[in-house]
């Protein structure tokens, strides 16, 4: 029988570690699977210590997952605000929406159906069925990918993807998904890992060889920039409207001239984060 590549031993030490070091966060205090999507949709992309203060406010204004479903897509936007790419708000609106529909208003415990939900990946998926669920799954963002990458010298997605899923003891699931990411964020870190502090260095595969060791992972191509800043701008500016008002699309904002500004409202409307008037287009306004 081939040896597990996180065996017993590194999974006792990292969950004794966790149990000693690991984050204090308010959302962590919750297994309301709906808390933990919200939180979960939140930490996509965003600092922890930005979501833990956005989630306490966003979980008072849509206490149950039916209150967010009902609200409109003004409000949601509006409360969202801070977090940055808003999509994220869109999709966590939609997905409320599709759990009230389609099951009676309780987040499906099953991996399949939260991957049907709208805007809901293999991430968010496994982190909600392990968090809210106990199911041995083991979701991987950048901090999970690089501390079992450096543990086991492997860097391939899927492998890792298979590691992570293959790694979660079966007791403690929401302790392991949260040991691995608080291993990640605080010692296994890009640019200055802290071997000497970490838990399973002795059975690291790279341990002390630098931020060179972690594996690489496929990157994106760099967002730009500019665009995000104006799109930004743009959502304030009609987050700071009453529920009636409209927004002219009339001059530049910063360095964007017209143009650039009429670009991005545009794809902002197609994405559904706006809306024009009917009789006026150069009028717009949160999407309701």
């Amino acid at each position: 029988m081939q040896q597990p590549l996180v065996d017993a031993g590194a999974q006792a030490s990292i969950l004794a570690w966790f149990d000693a070091r690991g984050r204090s966060l308010p959302f962590r205090g919750s297994r309301d699977p709906y808390a933990i999507l919200v939180s979960e949709v939140m930490a996509q992309q965003t600092q922890i210590s930005r979501v833990a203060e956005h989630w306490v406010t966003f979980m008072a204004a849509f206490p149950t997952i039916a209150s967010l479903a009902d609200a409109s897509t003004s409000d949601v936007l509006r409360a969202w605000r801070g977090l940055g790419y808003n999509r994220r708000a869109l999709n966590l609106h939609r997905a409320a929406r599709a759990v009230v529909d389609e099951y009676g208003g309780r987040v499906p415990s099953s991996l399949e159906a939260l991957l049907g939900l709208p805007g809901i990946g293999p991430y968010t998926a496994r982190a909600v069925a392990a968090l809210a669920f106990g199911q041995a799954v083991g979701p991987v963002d950048t901090n999970v990918r690089r501390v079992l990458g450096r543990m086991t010298g492997r860097g391939g997605a899927r492998e890792l993807q298979a590691i992570a899923d293959a790694a979660v003891p079966a007791r403690r699931p929401a302790d392991w998904t949260h040991a691995l990411m608080d291993l990640g964020a605080t010692l296994c870190r890009p640019a200055a890992p802290r071997c000497g502090e970490c838990p399973v260095r002795s059975s690291c595969a790279t341990v002390g060889a630098g931020p060179s060791a972690a594996p690489s992972a496929k990157r994106l191509p760099p967002f730009p920039l500019t665009s995000r800043w104006l799109r930004g701008r743009i959502l304030d500016r009609l987050r700071d409207l009453p529920s009636d008002g409209w927004w002219p699309v009339d001059g530049p904002i910063g360095t964007h001239q017209r143009p650039a500004v009429e670009a991005a409202v545009a794809r902002m409307e197609v994405e559904g984060l706006l809306e024009r008037r009917d009789d006026r287009e150069d009028l717009v306004r949160l999407a309701t």
